[in-house]
């Protein structure tokens, strides 16, 4: 438990840091808000004052964020469009699409990113490992909107496998080609993370005395060798976890998926700061938890770390 408080109360500041940073670059943008939500249209000036009184523009800097994160943490309030909607009430069908979409690519990356490492550390140097290698170095160099049209093409339009675009046909079944699209950046590290953190573990003195007590191969790899190469990749996917989420407007927009992404790419094209605040505010939350939780499973999978 202490542990864990430590590594929460460290998060704050960090939380803290970030959300101004975030913020103070959002309303470092050029142009004035409530002109371009006017459009073409002339406005008063006395109402232009009101508004800009309304969403506190006129404030210094550090007031607004403060009034901002009181709405936060407070009552919960990410703050209003300048249409006058709730953010949180935008975000909230658009969340759940991109939390799907990133929940999807992340399992798709333990899996078989896991999978494809171990066998490919317990095949080094044969034909299984030379495949692994080269799949990975061609995933990782290829951009994520070139693979995104050719699984689109091959797997959707000719093959009919995957649905192509829209979510019509619910969890998993829309989100598995551009799950698998999101998840193949990552999937190439996750798997040569845990071929290379393999293949250093089985090199080591417990191992070969495991193995010379007679323990069973499958139990040398799974009890010893595996749990301790996963400490670096719990590392990649807690922190990628966050990554996925943030990094998903590329794909919903090839898959034509209504989740927070497009949302974020729409509100900067009509300067709609509040929403992109409060989307990255979430985003920040889950980096940070997503940290606190690979912190927890470090002293899990290595009980020295929890009682330095």
């Amino acid at each position: 438990m202490r542990y864990a408080v430590q590594r929460l109360l460290q998060a704050v500041p960090v939380f803290v840091a970030t959300t101004f940073l975030i913020y103070a670059m959002v309303w470092a943008l050029p142009g004035d808000p409530i002109l371009a939500l006017a459009g073409d249209k002339p406005l008063p000036e006395n109402v232009l004052q009101t508004l800009r009184d309304h969403y506190h523009l006129n404030d210094p800097l550090i007031v607004q964020y403060g009034l901002y994160m009181a709405g936060v943490f407070l009552r919960g309030d990410l703050g209003e469009t300048f249409t006058g909607q709730k953010v949180s009430e935008l975000l909230t069908d658009r969340w759940t699409v991109t939390a799907q979409l990133a929940v999807t690519a992340w399992v798709f990356e333990l899996v078989v990113g896991i999978g494809l490492g171990v066998l490919a550390a317990l095949r080094r140097g044969r034909l299984a490992d030379t495949a692994v290698l080269a799949g990975t170095t061609f995933v990782i160099a290829v951009p994520v909107f070139v693979v995104g049209y050719t699984a689109q093409i091959l797997l959707g339009l000719n093959l009919g496998l995957f649905p192509t675009a829209g979510t019509d046909e619910g969890w998993p079944v829309s989100y598995l080609l551009p799950g698998m699209v999101l998840g193949s950046f990552g999937l190439a590290y996750v798997a040569r993370l845990t071929r290379a953190s393999v293949v250093e573990n089985l090199r080591a003195d417990y191992v070969r005395t495991a193995t010379a007590k007679g323990m069973r191969r499958s139990r040398v790899i799974g009890r010893h060798a595996l749990r301790n190469s996963l400490i670096p990749v719990v590392t990649y996917l807690g922190v990628d976890f966050g990554n996925l989420m943030a990094g998903a407007v590329v794909t919903e927009g090839i898959f034509n998926l209504p989740g927070i992404g497009q949302q974020v790419f729409q509100s900067i094209q009509l300067q709609e700061g509040p929403v992109v605040v409060g989307v990255t505010t979430l985003l920040v939350m889950i980096f940070i938890l997503a940290n606190l939780l690979v912190d927890l499973l470090y002293g899990v999978l290595d009980p020295r770390i929890r009682r330095g």
